[in-house]
């Protein structure tokens, strides 16, 4: 049977399961413990924060430490693993780039340079075999799909399918040492992550009460919601919503409104991977993105450069993917789409 790395997508129909050598391994036992507090931990403290919140075990200050810290981190994902570091869509100061590594690295979801991998993976085989978290590993019949989306949530988290940081952000291992001592610090960053809000809430209440009901929103909970919310763009932003521009074939990633503004523009799904080193994911006018629009405003004040917006009409531009580009031409259709492959109509000239 061919191996993951063998398959093109000529082997693949686009709704049979991916074949079982491309299925999840199961990790080893200390894999799965530290795995499961990660996941688990932060989703009791939000479970048991809803209760806690009618017994006012939450103040003004929680929720707005809460949602500093779920801001910062957040857009340290989005601007700085995802557009920065993984599609490489603009040019930060050094400065910039640690700042952006370190919030995105307070977020719980792994050290910047495997986040990278496998994201990148991600692009290289979406939704076909070799992707590590397509809903579509188990078919694309309702009971594939259902089992597919906890997948692609979670499960895929408890996988020891190897993806190899070598071959997928191999710019970022050797030659990039910044990053490389910020994804070693992942864990002493992650410790920080908690301990921040617990010494914001003592300081600015006064007391240690203040402290632990800061530490609980502004901690866990607040990292349980970021999580969840960035899994959901892994599950269902290529299950339900609109498809309204052309991507690769079998590649079924979807704009998904109601998450975009939790998601900081990272839902608009569909647009991303259209374009996959475009700086703005949200492309219609009404799509909110508030990522991108951080990117200008680092644009403006000149700490950020080369900002790919968009490919220019008609002219080949390169297809991100991997660690590895491939030259792709594409126009505009009516809407705002793109049909690859297909050069623009020339106009004659007024007369």
């Amino acid at each position: 049977m061919p191996t993951t790395r063998d398959l093109t997508e000529a082997d693949y129909d686009g709704s049979s399961p991916f074949p079982r050598s491309a299925a999840p391994a199961r990790a080893g036992a200390a894999q799965v413990t530290l795995t499961a507090a990660i996941v688990a931990v932060p989703f009791i403290a939000l479970a048991a924060g809803v209760p806690l919140a009618w017994g006012t075990g939450v103040s003004l200050t929680d929720l707005l430490l809460a949602a500093a810290f779920y801001i910062v981190t957040g857009l340290g994902v989005t601007v700085g693993f995802h557009r920065l570091l993984t599609h490489r869509s603009f040019t930060a100061r050094p400065w910039l780039r640690v700042v952006l590594a370190v919030a995105g690295s307070m977020s719980f979801q792994g050290n910047l340079i495997d986040w990278v991998a496998v994201h990148r993976r991600h692009h290289a085989f979406t939704d076909r075999p070799g992707d590590p978290h397509s809903p579509y590993r188990y078919g694309a019949h309702l009971g594939g799909q259902l089992r597919g989306l906890a997948h692609a949530h979670l499960g895929w988290l408890f996988s020891s399918e190897p993806t190899s940081a070598a071959r997928y952000a191999p710019d970022l291992l050797r030659n990039d040492p910044a990053m490389l001592r910020i994804a070693r610090a992942f864990p002493a960053l992650c410790a920080a992550s908690l301990l921040l809000p617990f010494a914001a809430g003592w300081a600015i209440s006064g007391s240690l009460y203040g402290g632990l009901t800061a530490f609980i929103w502004a901690g866990p909970v607040r990292i349980a919601l970021l999580q969840h919310v960035t899994w959901s763009v892994n599950s269902l932003c290529h299950v339900i919503g609109d498809r309204p521009y052309r991507t690769r074939r079998h590649d079924r990633s979807t704009d998904l409104w109601p998450l975009a503004l939790l998601s900081f523009g990272e839902s608009w799904h569909n647009g991303h991977h259209s374009q996959p080193g475009c700086a703005r994911h949200g492309r219609g006018p009404r799509q909110l993105d508030p990522s991108a629009a951080l990117i200008s405003l680092f644009e403006r004040l000149n700490w950020a450069s080369n900002v790919r917006w968009h490919p220019a009409d008609g002219l080949p531009h390169r297809h991100a993917v991997a660690g590895r580009t491939t030259p792709r031409a594409t126009t505009h259709r009516p809407g705002g789409g793109l049909r690859p492959g297909r050069p623009p109509r020339r106009r004659m000239p007024h007369r």
